[in-house]
C-alpha cells in the first residue's frame, strides 16, 4: 500500500528539519561505536570490578567473545506495574545462558506512581523523574560492560526516561521487556461514577476506597488506556519490543514465553554481524511518525505530546505540535478505551490488540512498513498475534477486529481524525484533545475562574461558586513554575459541573494526563505564566474562547487593553516533599512542546557547541 500522503509529507518535513542534529546524532553515535568505552577496551582491573560477583558466568566474561547484556531496571514492589519486574533479572540470565550469552542488572531506575502522588506535592516532582531515570540509565550503561541492553519498564515516565538515556547510547541494540496490563477489575466508568459522587457529596469515602481498590487489584499497569498503557503501544508501533507483547498480563505462560524470546532475540541483534541492529539505527524519523500514528490511532495520552518530542530529540529528531495536528487530521480513530470509550485495555487486546491496529494502519498506508526493527521481518512482524501452542510460543497472522464497539479497522473508524489538535491564539499555543469530548462541546465560550493551585478550583467547587458556564484557568503549573504537575484530580469536578448542564472547560498550562475524559481541556499552554506568558494577563470573569474546531485559545478583550495588561507575578516556590531538589530543573526547563526539559536543552546546548566537529570531542 503506498503511504498516505499526509503521513508522507509530515515525514519529510520532520527530516528536513532534523537534518542537523540528526546528523550530528549519529556522528556521535559512530564515535561511541569507534571509540566509546566497552568491554574489549576496558583494563584488567576495571573488568575485575564489573565481573567480581558474577558467579557462574565468571569465565565468560573473561574471554570477552560472548554477548553480555545490561539489564535496566524499574523494579520495586509498592507500584503494581513494576511489581511483576523483580524476578525478570534472573529468568533472563537463564535466557540468555540459553542462547550462549549472559546478561547483568547495570542498575536500576525510580519509578514513581502518578497514581499515588496524584493532587499531592511529590506530583510536582513526576515530570522531572524522566530525566533523573535517563540520567540514571546513562549511569549504569557508562560501565561499558554491555553489548545489548534490556529496558524494563511500564509507565507515564519510566518508558520514555529509559528511552532518553538508552539513545544517547545508541551504537547499542536495545529491547524494551513489558510486564504487562492487570486483569480487569471494577470497570473504569464505574470507578469513575463513584468519583463524581464523592465530589459531589454523595458517597462517602469508604465506599469511594472501596472502588478504587476494587479497580487497581493485583500485579500489572491500571486497565484504563492512559500514559502506561500508550508508552507500551507506542514502543511496540516503533518495533522496539517483541510483536504482540505489550498488553499479555503478568504471570501468564504466554508472558513468560515472550520474555524468553525478547532475550534469545536481544542476543541475536546484539552479536556482531550483519544481523547487528543498533538502536540509533531503529529510533529514526519513520519510527518516530509510527509512534505518532500510533498515539492518534488509539486515542492515546495527551503526555505524548511531551515526551515523544523529548524521545525524539535524544535521536537527534525535531517534532512539534503542529505535526501532531497534521497527522492527527489523516489518522482515524481506530479504538475506544477508557477515557475515550468504556473498555479497558484487556478489551482491546481481546479485540485484536496491537497486531490487528498494526495490519490495519499498515493496509491503510498511515504506517511506515520500512523501518528497521528489533524483528527479524520489519513492521510485517507485528501483524501477528503471539499465542501458546503446546506450551511453544508461535506466531499466526492478525485477524480482523472481534469486537468493533473496541477496535475498528482504519477504513471504518470510530472518527475519520485521531482528536489532537494544536490550539494557538493570544492566550498561547497548547495541545486540545478531542477524541472523548462531545462535539457539541469542543467549543466553549464564557467567563474565565482564574487559580493558581488545584486546590484552590477543589475549594471554589464546594462553595459553589463555579455552578455556571465557565472557562477554569489553573496557572503557573508549567516546567518552569512547579515541574507541570498532572491535574488530574480536576476530572472528576469539572465533569460534575458539566453533567449538571453548565458549558465548562479548562485551560492550564499544566498537564491533564490520558485520563482527561469528557471535559474540554487546552493543556501544555506556552510560554508558561511563570515566565511571563499570557494566561498570567488573564483576570477573574474576562470571556474566554476555547475551540477545537477552529483551533483558537483567544482572551475576548480589547487588544490595546490587552497589550497594556502587566502579567500577575508568579507564586513562591514550592519546598518540601524534596521539590527544591529540583530547583535548577524548574528554572532552565525548555517548553513542553521541546519536551519540557533542562537535561535536554542543556545536552543541545553543548552538542551545538561543538557542531560537527564530533570526532574531535573527548
Amino acid at each position: 500500500m503506498a503511504l498516505h500522503p499526509a503521513v508522507s509529507a509530515v515525514t519529510d518535513r520532520i527530516i528536513e528539519r532534523s537534518r542537523v542534529s540528526r546528523r550530528r546524532y549519529l556522528a556521535l553515535m559512530a564515535r561511541n561505536r569507534a571509540q566509546g568505552i566497552m568491554r574489549p577496551r576496558l583494563a584488567c582491573g576495571n573488568l575485575a570490578h564489573g565481573l567480581a560477583a558474577a558467579g557462574e558466568d565468571k569465565a565468560r566474561l573473561m574471554q570477552g567473545r560472548s554477548v553480555n547484556l545490561g539489564i535496566v531496571t524499574s523494579y520495586n514492589d509498592m507500584l503494581s506495574a513494576h511489581q511483576p519486574y523483580g524476578r525478570y533479572p534472573d529468568q533472563m540470565k537463564l535466557y540468555a545462558r540459553e542462547m550462549g550469552a549472559t546478561a547483568q542488572v547495570a542498575g536500576g531506575v525510580p519509578a514513581m506512581c502518578d497514581g499515588v502522588t496524584q493532587g499531592q506535592e511529590g506530583m510536582e516532582l513526576s515530570l522531572f523523574s524522566r530525566d533523573v531515570i535517563a540520567m540514571s540509565t546513562a549511569v549504569g550503561l557508562s560501565h561499558g560492560m554491555f553489548e545489548g541492553v534490556a529496558l524494563l519498564g511500564i509507565c507515564d515516565k519510566i518508558v520514555p526516561g529509559l528511552l532518553i538515556g538508552a539513545l544517547r547510547f545508541g551504537h547499542l541494540p536495545t529491547m524494551l521487556i513489558p510486564a504487562g496490563p492487570m486483569t480487569s477489575g471494577l470497570p473504569n466508568k464505574e470507578k469513575q461514577r463513584v468519583r463524581q459522587l464523592y465530589a459531589e457529596g454523595k458517597v462517602d469515602q469508604s465506599a469511594l476506597m472501596e472502588a478504587e481498590a476494587a479497580s487497581y487489584h493485583g500485579p500489572g499497569t491500571c486497565t484504563f488506556y492512559g500514559t502506561a498503557n500508550t508508552n507500551q503501544m507506542m514502543v511496540e508501533i516503533m518495533g522496539l519490543m517483541m510483536p504482540d507483547s505489550a498488553f499479555s498480563n503478568p504471570s501468564t505462560h504466554l508472558r513468560q514465553a515472550l520474555t524468553r524470546a525478547g532475550v534469545h532475540r536481544l542476543v541475536e541483534i546484539s552479536r556482531p554481524g550483519d544481523g547487528h541492529r543498533p538502536l540509533s539505527e531503529l529510533v529514526d524519523e519513520k519510527a518516530i511518525v509510527n509512534a505518532a500514528v500510533g498515539l492518534l490511532a488509539t486515542g492515546g495520552s495527551t503526555n505524548h505530546a511531551i515526551h515523544l518530542p523529548a524521545i525524539a530529540r535524544a535521536a537527534g529528531i525535531v517534532i512539534d505540535w503542529a505535526d501532531l495536528d497534521a497527522l492527527s487530521r489523516a489518522v482515524p480513530l481506530m479504538t475506544r478505551a477508557y477515557p475515550n470509550g468504556s473498555a479497558d485495555v484487556n478489551a482491546f487486546n481481546d479485540a485484536g490488540g496491537m497486531p490487528t491496529l498494526i495490519g490495519s494502519l499498515c493496509d491503510a498506508g498511515l504506517l511506515h512498513e520500512d523501518i528497521v526493527t528489533v524483528s527479524a521481518g520489519g513492521m510485517r512482524d507485528y501483524a501477528r498475534r503471539a499465542e501458546m501452542q503446546d506450551d511453544v510460543l508461535v506466531y499466526r497472522a492478525a485477524g480482523p477486529s472481534e469486537d468493533r464497539a473496541v477496535l475498528r479497522d482504519a477504513r471504518e473508524p470510530f472518527l475519520p481524525d485521531g482528536g489532537m489538535r494544536l490550539v494557538s491564539g493570544n492566550l498561547g499555543r497548547g495541545i486540545y484533545k478531542t477524541s472523548a469530548v462531545e462535539a457539541s462541546r469542543q467549543t466553549i465560550e464564557a467567563p474565565a475562574a482564574i487559580f493558581d493551585t488545584q486546590q484552590g478550583v477543589i475549594d471554589a467547587f464546594k462553595r459553589g461558586e463555579l455552578d455556571r458556564d465557565v472557562v477554569v484557568v489553573v496557572r503557573f503549573q508549567g516546567p518552569d513554575a512547579n515541574g507541570m504537575p498532572e491535574l488530574h484530580r480536576l476530572t472528576p469536578t469539572l465533569a460534575v459541573l458539566q453533567d449538571r448542564g453548565y458549558r465548562v472547560a479548562l485551560m492550564t498550562d499544566g498537564r491533564m494526563s490520558g485520563a482527561s475524559g469528557k471535559v474540554p481541556a487546552a493543556i501544555h499552554i506556552g510560554p508558561e505564566a511563570q515566565s511571563g506568558g499570557p494566561l498570567a494577563r488573564l483576570r477573574d470573569g474576562d470571556r474566554v474562547l476555547v475551540c477545537a474546531a477552529t483551533g483558537r485559545i483567544e482572551a475576548l478583550v480589547p487588544s490595546a487593553e490587552w497589550d497594556a495588561r502587566v502579567p500577575v507575578p508568579p507564586p513562591p516556590p514550592g519546598l518540601g516533599t524534596g521539590r527544591e531538589l529540583f530547583a535548577l530543573m524548574r528554572t532552565r526547563s525548555d517548553s513542553a512542546e521541546a519536551g519540557g526539559s533542562a537535561m535536554l536543552a542543556a545536552m543541545d546546548g553543548i552538542v551545538d557547541t561543538i557542531g560537527d566537529s564530533i570526532d574531535e570531542g573527548r
